[in-house]
């Protein structure tokens, strides 16, 4: 196996199991060690799965081959359903109630891209009186009101997955998300937050992600909404060139704006458009998965990033909790995990299978020519 991807794997099972291994009996609460500021554990259950499984669910999708890999994701996969099993099930301590707070409309939406990024092994292989259960959790969300932000998104998101379940859906919390953001689009592959513009990852933490697949899940349903697919892909290619610049060449990249806790997940997009095939052309597979691989290593191996117990702490590299807000909490950290959205690419893709290639920073930092960067000037839907 690519060592890369060896450690990639190794990382989803560190961040995995202790989660999923005591969702499924039940005693996540019980033994979850809780770190904020601010905020209980009411959402904690809810909101931890939602984002552990929305990065790992492309890998747990994924057909792989080679008997070892395949033997660690299938035990995984009968691990994470166990685990939705028992939290969706109202009479479990550590049930995914999402009926006190605004802030479950931000847990809800991560479960609900993860079911979406992993239909099959996710959801059709529950019981049904599990899809259920995770319905009505997902229509509980509805009574809450998203702010006038990326957090249009995560309604949307919402909606989108119970389309795909089957379920009943409010088309409008999904046509205004995604035409609110065409309004909010700056330009050169930058959506705002809102109606300002923020130095942060936001962009890639939910806005392009959340889009890309709230479009993609939504076209099969209504041609006006299919229009803002090529738009909405082309800046989200700009975007990913941009993230591999970010990279430095010891794989740090800038700390700044909100949520830096979230750590290698503020790559999220450029690992998602590597995961769908539609890197731009000047960056080679190989040349992206050696800059996440390097990301990787640097947000998530300095010592204190995990506790004794294998929990995750609250910081960028190690256990900084001055860099988080008062939202950040244990549980919100495994955000990072969408960082690992590539490793849904089969071990014979190019992008695991070809030799490393030094990134854009490495190159031009080490005095090597490279071409120009250019800003993306076009990239208007139609609607």
């Amino acid at each position: 196996m690519n060592k890369d991807r060896l450690y990639w794997i190794q990382m989803v099972e560190r961040l995995s199991i202790p989660v999923l291994t005591n969702l499924a009996k039940g005693t996540l609460l019980q033994n979850l060690p809780f770190d904020g500021r601010t905020g209980t554990r009411k959402n904690s259950a809810l909101e931890i799965t939602g984002r552990l499984l929305a990065g790992i669910a492309p890998w747990l999708e994924q057909p792989t081959t080679g008997a070892d890999e395949m033997d660690r994701k299938a035990k995984l996969s009968v691990l994470a359903r166990e685990a939705l099993r028992v939290a969706a099930d109202s009479a479990s301590p550590d049930y995914f109630s999402a009926t006190s707070e605004v802030h479950h409309i931000v847990d809800g939406a991560f479960l609900a891209h993860a079911l979406v990024r992993a239909p099959g092994s996710l959801y059709r292989q529950l019981d049904q009186e599990t899809r259920q259960n995770l319905v009505g959790v997902f229509k509980q969300i509805r009574q809450f009101k998203p702010y006038f932000n990326n957090w249009l998104l995560f309604s949307a998101m919402i909606e989108a997955a119970l389309f795909r379940m089957g379920a009943d859906y409010d088309p409008m919390r999904i046509d205004y998300a995604i035409r609110q953001h065409e309004q909010w689009y700056l330009g050169d592959g930058i959506y705002g937050d809102g109606n300002d513009f923020h130095w942060d990852y936001y962009n890639s933490f939910v806005i392009q992600p959340m889009l890309i697949d709230i479009v993609e899940v939504m076209s099969q349903e209504r041609d006006d909404w299919s229009s803002f697919r090529e738009a909405i892909l082309q800046r989200a290619q700009r975007y990913a060139a941009v993230q591999e610049r970010l990279v430095a060449p010891d794989g740090s990249f800038p700390a700044i704006g909100r949520s830096l806790a979230y750590r290698c997940g503020a790559f999220q997009l450029l690992s998602q458009i590597a995961l769908r095939r539609e890197l731009p052309a000047e960056l080679p597979a190989a040349q992206v998965r050696s800059a996440l691989t390097a990301v990787i290593h640097r947000t998530m191996d300095a010592p204190g990033t995990f506790t004794e117990d294998g929990w995750l702490t609250i910081g960028l590299a190690g256990n900084q909790p001055g860099l988080g807000e008062t939202y950040i909490t244990t549980t919100s950290t495994y955000l990072c995990s969408t960082g690992l959205l590539a490793l849904g690419l089969p071990p014979e893709d190019p992008f695991w299978s070809a030799p490393a290639v030094a990134w854009t920073a490495q190159r031009i930092w080490s005095g090597d020519d490279h071409p120009l960067d250019h800003a993306l000037t076009t990239a208007r839907a139609k609607f």
